[in-house]
């Protein structure tokens, strides 16, 4: 993140670790309904429901939320939540709390940085993130993408037992699938989500158009949420539709990408961007603004406790 004040003491390493897990959690605990409409429709065509494989039942992501609700209840919205937290705790905590100390290791300590050293850390600490916290990710795309099956059954009872019957039915492998694509969207989420923070705030503080506090922090996390959605949204969809899938579904993650062209067309990758939009939105904005404020609050603390 752009670096504070010359008044403020720069908050330590492990502030910013801690601090990214804990904001992503809240930013997951909000924008949670928003995500799970969001797989659904980029999953919708290939999911077996009781009314027929190729029933086209969402429609929007609001469309999509009222359905859910309807035949499924209001805690269909949080199917997966416990795996996601896990991963945002793991998994955030990675990719921005060590992003300035990537920073740092790739400029050998010096105070400024520019938009290509910012780059390689995303890439960096995205990359590292995916290898780290991949298996909660891939339990929490499956939950948030089942519905009840044609029998009234689900395919997992519970997050161990997703963890236990992925591993056992596709083997620990299947705990990492998708990893390649997912590396490829945390590059590029990491590096579109915080270079663009990074750079709309920085300017936002260089011309005086706020000061260092919540509106600049709101409006430089818009931003990002956008311009992530923008180059992100075509990975994403593959990665959940290949980690979603069954065992030998795809030949890979190209192959699953070479599926939707052939069978759906160009349109399929951008399927869900309205909820894509909607959440990354909200969540940039909900997380950026929760990061920063425990970030100099817990500072503040540990600088004067009483």
């Amino acid at each position: 993140m752009v670096s504070v004040t010359t008044r403020e003491a720069p908050p330590s390493a492990t502030v910013k670790f801690f601090g990214a897990g804990a904001a992503a959690c809240v930013a997951d605990l909000v924008t949670f309904p928003l995500d799970t409409a969001k797989v659904r429709l980029q999953v919708q065509g290939e999911v077996p429901t009781a009314e027929g494989a190729n029933a086209r039942r969402y429609r929007g992501v609001f469309g999509t939320i009222a359905t859910m609700v309807r035949t499924e209840g209001p805690a269909s919205l949080y199917n997966g939540l416990v795996a996601g937290l896990q991963r945002q705790m793991s998994f955030a905590s990675v990719r921005i709390g060590l992003y300035d100390s990537m920073k740092q290791f790739y400029t050998r300590g010096a105070e400024s940085s520019g938009i290509v050293t910012g780059l390689m850390a995303g890439c960096t600490t995205g990359a590292m993130a995916v290898a780290f916290a991949q298996p909660t990710d891939v339990v929490k795309v499956r939950f948030q993408a089942q519905a009840r099956l044609s029998d009234g059954r689900r395919r997992y009872n519970g997050t161990l037992d997703a963890y236990k019957t992925i591993a056992r039915d596709e083997g620990i492998r299947g705990l990492w699938k998708g990893c390649v694509p997912n590396i490829a969207r945390n590059a590029i989420v990491n590096c579109a989500e915080l270079v663009t923070y990074d750079v709309i705030k920085e300017v936002i503080l260089k011309y005086n158009f706020m000061t260092d506090n919540l509106p600049c922090h709101f409006t430089a996390a818009f931003g990002a949420g956008f311009c992530t959605t923008m180059v992100a949204s075509p990975v994403d969809v593959v990665k959940t539709r290949f980690m979603n899938s069954g065992a030998n579904r795809y030949g890979g993650a190209v192959g699953c990408a070479l599926t939707m062209m052939k069978n759906e067309g160009p349109a399929a990758f951008y399927k869900g961007f309205t909820p894509s939009f909607l959440r990354l939105g909200s969540w940039n904005i909900v997380m950026f603004v929760t990061y920063e404020q425990i970030k100099r609050g817990v500072t503040q603390y540990w600088e004067s406790p009483f």
